[in-house]
């Protein structure tokens, strides 16, 4: 089964496993709008996948298509090898977790949690685990509607740990959370992924969270899939880039230029800004040295999430995205 996507239609690997969630050719539209355009989509068994866009870009969309919660025009979609009509019978082995958290607003926290555990076929933690593990047992017998947004998805989260899913989709998981309750739900997720091995597919704006958990990733942009892949994968694709402060900018174009794998991408009167291709920047240090120009300092930046997805979504038109065969 084809795993890795990228815009310019790189084949990646074939990946030969069983998948959580496999979407093929999804498309949706409304009236005459296209919301989705063959959108391919794949969570591997054990993997942190991490969904990212642009608002307007279909996320949510796409995770209602894939829960039933929203009818599309064509294309396949398998959760745990059932269609959207038939998730109900997967009976707790899917969890899904929406922006708005859906409690009761006069139930208790505690009330709540007993209720979801009636409808977990194989419970392994007792309510006020759950609350421990979330840090909410002193809001036990709050009603849901007295809750801070972040306590209620504290609370949301708390009832997918009642059972054993073996895959959760959690829109905007840290919304309304402050750094010591993001921190508790990153541990949270790696610890469900690392000792129970849960594939989770996470929806969400904050890049830098994701890309502290996330083993996979995908960028959607205009109703497609246009990157897909393992993260590592992707930031080694990505060209690093270097600043180089000296003495002289005009004459260390003149000289880097010539160096193969090497583009100016910038420069100004005392930096430089270099796109390195698997170039040392020792040795752009080196050549400018022997050419008796005076290197004030060299930074390189490190390809990040957030510089990867702003480089995908300012491309325009959108290309192709060509799942490889």
């Amino acid at each position: 089964m084809p795993q890795g996507v990228r815009a310019n239609g790189v084949k990646i690997r074939e990946v030969k496993v069983n998948a959580p969630l496999v979407v093929r050719e999804l498309n949706k539209t409304y009236g005459q709008f296209e919301v989705l355009r063959e959108l391919n989509l794949e969570v591997l068994a054990g993997a942190v996948h991490g969904l990212v866009g642009l608002n307007g870009s279909g996320k949510t969309t796409t995770l209602e298509c894939l829960l039933g919660m929203q009818s599309f025009n064509s294309g396949e979609v398998r959760v745990l090898g059932l269609s959207p009509a038939d998730l109900h019978q997967s009976r707790g082995r899917i969890v899904s977790i929406f922006d708005s958290p859906s409690l009761h607003p006069q139930l208790t926290v505690r009330q709540a949690l007993e209720h979801a555990s009636l409808l977990c076929e194989e419970r392994v933690r007792t309510p006020s685990q759950v609350e421990a593990l979330l840090g909410i047992s002193r809001y036990s017998n709050f009603r849901i509607r007295h809750l801070s947004l972040g306590n209620r998805r504290r609370a949301s989260i708390a009832q997918a740990l009642l059972g054993r899913p073996e895959f959760v989709i959690l829109d905007e998981p840290f919304n309304g959370l402050d750094a010591g309750g993001v921190e508790d739900v990153l541990a949270l997720i790696s610890q469900l992924n690392r000792e129970e091995g849960t594939a989770f597919l996470l929806s969400s704006h904050q890049l830098p969270y994701l890309e502290k958990i996330c083993t996979h990733l995908s960028i959607l942009h205009k109703g497609r899939i246009v990157v897909s892949d393992h993260v590592s994968n992707l930031f080694d694709a990505q060209h690093s880039r270097l600043l180089v402060s000296c003495d002289d900018v005009t004459r260390a174009c003149t000289i880097v230029q010539d160096i193969p794998g090497v583009t100016i991408e910038d420069n100004s009167a005392d930096l430089l800004t270099l796109q390195l291709d698997n170039v040392s920047p020792a040795l752009i240090n080196q050549k400018l040295v022997q050419n008796n120009i005076l290197v004030h300092e060299l930074v390189r930046e490190r390809a990040s999430l957030t510089s990867l997805f702003h480089d995908i979504t300012s491309r325009d038109p959108v290309q192709s995205a060509e799942v490889a065969a």
